[in-house]
């Protein structure tokens, strides 16, 4: 009995067993996670309920540590500076506030995938799923931090008006940012691993090359501000900080943030095209 073996090329069997990659690919696995956004938000929640599970206090130990570590910061910076407390200590707050919240959510980026390897290696779900849970876990802390804002308002007496409104559209402006930078890190990472370190430092740098501890107006007439109007950290927390300051962030506060979304997110979805179905090998 002779059985007949069908006759393919090299080239046929490549393309038969070569990944699907592209631009749709993303697009398809954004859009999934998008819409079982559920699976997100039980994820994140949980992640912080772990963490303080037993706890009297639970997930209000970040605000307590915020709060001591802005009331340091803000004595010591603001004996320095000499500033004015009623406008250095506000400033400060919304500042550390905002950065913390920028600065964890690209840290916790790195390791987006390679922690959620297990689920990742043994359930079918999107990879954006992952960069949405950790988004979500840390807006969650930062909407513990950021109760320290008004209480620190209200005990120096400073007033709110109408212009925080402008803080909502601000920070779903920076989240859209940090969601986009997040999905290229974690698949950097998940790659190369010393790249969280890199990371870590580069955010260190960036930390004290922004202006959180310390003003604008401080700086010397003769020293160039060029590295601060094209420093985009600096817009992502103006768009929170300014509005809570009670002013409305300018043009450029909006304009900048808002062409790095554009931009990145198409670099972002032809690179997660491209490298989506290598995230489980490197795992």
């Amino acid at each position: 009995m002779n059985i007949e073996i069908p006759n393919r090329n090299s080239r046929d069997l490549a393309a038969s067993v070569e990944p699907t990659t592209g631009p749709g690919v993303a697009l398809q696995d954004i859009a999934e996670a998008l819409t079982k956004y559920r699976l997100a938000l039980i994820f994140g929640w949980q992640d912080v309920a772990q963490r303080y599970r037993r706890s009297r206090v639970g997930a209000f130990w970040l605000t307590l540590n915020m709060a001591v570590f802005i009331g340091a910061l803000g004595l010591i910076f603001g004996t320095l500076f000499q500033s004015d407390m009623r406008e250095f200590l506000p400033y400060l707050c919304a500042g550390i506030i905002s950065w913390g919240f920028i600065s964890t959510c690209l840290s916790e980026g790195c390791t987006a995938f390679s922690s959620s390897d297990g689920i990742i290696l043994q359930v079918r779900m999107p990879l954006f799923t992952h960069i949405l849970r950790t988004l979500w876990r840390n807006v969650i802390i930062f909407a513990h931090n950021i109760v320290i804002f008004p209480v620190l308002a209200l005990i120096l007496g400073r007033g709110i008006n109408f212009n925080i409104i402008w803080a909502v559209p601000g920070f779903l402006l920076v989240c859209m940012n940090l969601a986009w930078v997040m999905l290229i890190l974690a698949i950097l990472c998940a790659r190369f691993r010393d790249m969280t370190q890199v990371v870590t430092n580069v955010l260190q740098v960036l930390f004290y090359a922004t202006p959180i501890m310390w003003m604008v107006k401080i700086l010397p007439d003769h020293v160039s501000r060029a590295f601060i109007e094209w420093n985009p950290f600096y817009h992502f927390i103006e768009l929170v900080r300014a509005p809570l300051l009670g002013h409305a962030p300018t043009a450029l506060d909006w304009g900048i943030p808002i062409a790095f979304a554009i931009a990145g997110w198409g670099i972002a979805i032809a690179f997660f095209g491209k490298y989506r179905w290598r995230v489980a090998y490197w795992l």
